[in-house]
Formats: structure tokens, sequence, C-alpha cells
């Protein structure tokens, strides 16, 4: 075996983040993807100063900040368009040290590749954990060529598993799990032309029902939607049919946008979240992260941001390559993280629950509450995110590297 070498299960954002910062202490990466390729069809991504301060660690945020709009200057309002909440950008940036930034999905996945060696990523290649190793051996894996390709062993001093939400990885480690559980809502994402009208960049809450339009930097405009529904429902006809039977007659710019929508690159998703947390985040060494681990729902709007955490302080812990004990490196990864995301995603579902009801008394609740908090100024409810943009990463956070630049 190849000494120092990680293998990362997963080309998303939380495994490329991984396969970056290990690089930067010495070791050897190789991302192991089964999707053909990296580029999503149309998805934004909000990045808080949190996930943007772990960046940092890598030599990354800068380039991540130069590429993406800032957030923060909009708001929440109802359908019809009257404001609920407004929200300024200069006050989230003092309150938690930077400001929120929005980028395609695409945009980051290329920062995120760009600072890895040629050929570190693989696609078409499916992985299995066949053993997650110990102390004294290796992790073994039964990596597949999806093209047809027979099944080929490996071992790896330390596999990550980013696998995403259904991942195959934690079935495995923990078979008696029970896994992620439907939210009760299905969303789409879409990124479209920018609409006739300059719009203000809002959320906006219906009764089971909610939209979001956010400019990104290159003018085009990332929107989505979520919606209260049974578990793998689908539109009778198209899904860009179905938007604009759900928010066709919602306020200025929801129906320029739906407009502008190509029926074939809106994404569509039923949201699933795992409630039930896992006992750990590790097993022999082989480290669960993001969606893998703690998959949330949106509504917080920290599950890329979180996996962007997960990588780093994973990286921490695993130290340099020559130095790697995983008995001591992965269950303090666990420890630093498990009891983080626990809250973040049981926060998150009581969020979306607050979003998501559909009892007109309930909804006219909602706002009421929203509103009279709203009046007390952007403090109260930039508060209730106080100790999730606010964290940071490890300190000191040292790369074997001369330079904190792309590899």
């Amino acid at each position: 075996m190849e000494q120092h070498r990680a293998v990362i299960i997963g080309a998303g954002i939380g495994g490329l983040t991984a396969a970056v910062a290990l690089h930067r202490r010495g070791w050897h990466t190789t991302v192991l993807e089964r999707a053909t390729d990296l580029a999503p069809v149309g998805a934004g991504i909000s990045l808080a100063p949190n996930a943007q301060r772990a960046l940092d660690a890598i030599g990354l945020g800068d380039r991540v900040r130069e590429l993406a709009a800032w957030q923060g200057d909009g708001g929440v309002r109802t359908p019809a368009g009257r404001w609920l909440a407004r929200t300024h950008a200069d006050a989230a940036a003092a309150r938690f040290g930077g400001p929120l930034v929005l980028l395609h999905h695409a945009t980051l996945i290329e920062i995120l590749t760009s600072a890895l060696p040629e050929g570190a990523v693989r696609t078409r290649t499916a992985v299995a954990v066949t053993d997650p190793g110990d102390d004294r051996r290796p992790a073994r894996l039964a990596v597949t060529d999806t093209d047809g390709a027979g099944a080929t062993e490996r071992e790896a001093e330390l596999v990550v598993a980013a696998d995403g939400i259904h991942s195959a990885t934690r079935r495995t480690l923990f078979p008696d799990h029970p896994g992620p559980r439907y939210s009760g809502s299905t969303g789409w994402r879409a990124v479209v032309p920018a609409p006739i009208r300059p719009f203000v960049p809002h959320e906006t809450w219906g009764a089971g029902k909610l939209w979001g339009s956010h400019p990104l930097k290159d003018g085009r405009v990332y929107a989505y939607a979520m919606a209260v529904a049974p578990a793998g429902d689908r539109a009778p006809d198209d899904e860009k049919a179905e938007l604009l039977r759900l928010f066709g007659g919602w306020h200025h710019p929801v129906p320029e946008i739906l407009a502008g929508l190509a029926a074939d690159r809106i994404l569509r998703h039923d949201v699933h979240h795992m409630p039930d947390p896992l006992p750990d985040f590790h097993r022999g060494r082989v480290a669960l992260l993001g969606d893998a681990a703690h998959a949330m729902m949106p509504s917080l709007g920290q599950g890329g941001n979180q996996a962007v955490e997960d990588a780093v302080v994973l990286a921490h812990r695993a130290g340099s390559a020559p130095d790697f004990l995983p008995g001591r490196a992965l269950p303090a990864y666990t420890a630093d993280r498990l009891p983080r995301t626990t809250a973040m995603v049981r926060k998150a579902a009581r969020t979306g629950a607050v979003t998501m009801l559909s009892a007109r008394p309930a909804v006219a609740l909602r706002s009421a509450l929203v509103h009279t908090a709203s009046r007390f100024g952007p403090g109260l409810v930039l508060r209730g995110f106080d100790g999730i943009c606010d964290w940071r990463p490890p300190t000191p956070y040292r790369s074997t590297e001369d330079t904190a630049g792309p590899a």
C-alpha cells in the first residue's frame, strides 16, 4: 500500500473540501465519485461566515468571496408581497465578522478541484467499504468502474465518506441506524436569467409553501421553492407547470422568474433529514461527513456550510500524514462535530416546521410574530444564528505547505 493515502468517497462540496484540506497537510488524496461529471444542472449555495472561515483556513476563502454575490439585504415576505421582516447585509457582517455570500454550486466545485493535483478526482467510480480497518491495519475498499470494469481492491490509511444523504458507507458502518426520514416537504432549485425588473432578494412564506429569489454575481438568479407534499409525489406534466400552479400568483419577481425557467433545468428532490443522530461519525479508519453524517433540513441554510466545517476539522484532527493516529484523531473528530451538528439538525427541523406551516390560523400567527420581532431591529432576527455563523476553525490551523494558495 502507498503510505499516507486518503480516499474520499464523493466529490461534493464536503468531500472536495476534505481532499484539499488533507492534501495541504501532506496526504496523498484521491476523490472517487460515482457520477459521470461534477457539474450540477442548476443550484446555488449560500456560504455563511462560519464556512468562509473554514475555507480561509485552507487558502480558498478570498477566491470564493471574489466570485460570489454578497447577501443580506432583503427579508421575508408574504405571497402578496408584504414585508414581514427586513434584513441588512451590514448588520449581519458586523455581528458575525463577515458577509453571507452566494455563488453557483459549479463555481465552488471548480474552486475546490483547482486546488487539487491533476488526476486527484476520478468520476464514474463506485466504492464500497469492505473493512473499516483499525489502529493496526488499513481500511479496505472495493472500487468499481461504473463503465463496466470489474472491482479492484484498494487500501487506505484514511477513508472519508462524503457520499451523501443516502450514504452506502453509513449503512455499512451503522446498519442498525434508521437513516434519513422524509421531512414532509419537497423542494425545487433552478438558476435562471435575470427577471425583466430589478427586485430585492427575499424569501416568501405561504401556507405550506416557500419561495426564495437571490441574484448571483453574474446577473442570473438562484431560485428555490418548497411545498408540503407526499413523499415521491411528482408533477403530472412537468415541474415548471407544477411551480406555476403553486407560485404563479405570488408577488414580483416570482412570475418573471417562473417565465424564464426551462422545464428541463429544474431540480426537484424530496427533503430528507436525520433527526436521529449517529452514535459516532467514524468507525476504524473511516470518517463520515456532511449529509452522510448529519443531513438537515435547508431552513438554516447550513447543510453545505456544516460539511465544509466537518472537512476542515477532520483534516485538523488527522494532522500531518506521517503522524496520523486513527484511534486518537477520529474519536476527537466525532467529539468536535457530533454535538454541534446534532444541535443544528434539530434547530433546522424546528425552523423548517415553522416555515412550512399550512393551517391558515397558524400562518397568520406566524406572520404576526415575525413582523413584531422585526420591529426590534435586525439584531433580534440575527440572534438566532449566534453560535452558528460566528464559529471559527481550530487554531492554530497550519498547512504543511509554505503557501495557503492553491496546490
